[in-house]
């Protein structure tokens, strides 16, 4: 998981809000283009392209906008930007994982939250793509409970992980820290098209065991 600094909700989201009057109240549901667009393609920018909980590839064609407290309990956060995220899977599909296997499930003292800038200090990777929780006791039960409660670990995404983990540490050996370290940096940076490596918190982390 990578933390995910909130921006400026767009203009065109905060105007369209701001048309609320006795005889209408902007909800969720009639969020239509082209604010809804906008709202998306802002969220994309922000998260870098990579999904709020996994850290996979997105886009509009393979994500959906995540409401980070589900909008059935906390229904007045529904238009909520620092509410608003990107997860993976445009529409619900199996394996369920990340938002949709979230659903409306929240705990706020259970729920490793990408909101949070040490939200990457309660995960750690094995070589082979799996996710797990840290040895900090005090961040273990988080950990465990977001994992499962986000469907973390299917083999789709333990496989994903495996490839992108694997293409980075050949020849690892042969680097030095200092190159090692500039990977790090490297990774933990967007590119030129404002994107993240797909898995970034996965490669850092292994990256950072060989310093």
């Amino acid at each position: 998981m990578k933390y995910i600094h909130k921006g400026e909700e767009p203009e065109m989201f905060a105007v369209w809000k701001r048309l609320q009057n006795e005889d209408w109240t902007p909800n969720w549901d009639a969020l239509r283009s082209p604010e809804k667009p906008v709202l998306n393609d802002a969220l994309l920018r922000e998260q870098g392209y990579i999904c709020c909980y996994c850290g996979m590839e997105i886009s509009k064609k393979n994500s959906h906008i995540e409401h980070f407290k589900p909008r059935s309990i906390y229904p007045h956060l529904e238009l909520e930007y620092t509410n608003l995220l990107v997860s993976c899977q445009r529409k619900r599909t199996s394996p369920e994982h990340c938002g949709y296997k979230k659903d409306d499930w929240y705990d706020e003292q259970l729920m490793v939250s990408p909101l949070e800038a040490n939200c990457a200090d309660f995960f750690s990777y094995t070589e082979s793509g799996k996710i797990q929780a840290t040895d900090d006791p005090n961040k273990q039960a988080a950990a465990a409970t977001t994992i499962a409660q986000l469907g973390l670990n299917i083999n789709k995404l333990i496989d994903l992980r495996q490839v992108a983990i694997e293409e980075i540490l050949e020849g690892i050996d042969e680097l030095t820290k200092e190159e090692i370290q500039k990977l790090i940096e490297d990774y933990e940076k967007p590119d030129g098209d404002g994107k993240y490596s797909p898995f970034c918190a996965a490669i850092i982390y292994r990256l950072k065991q060989y310093i």
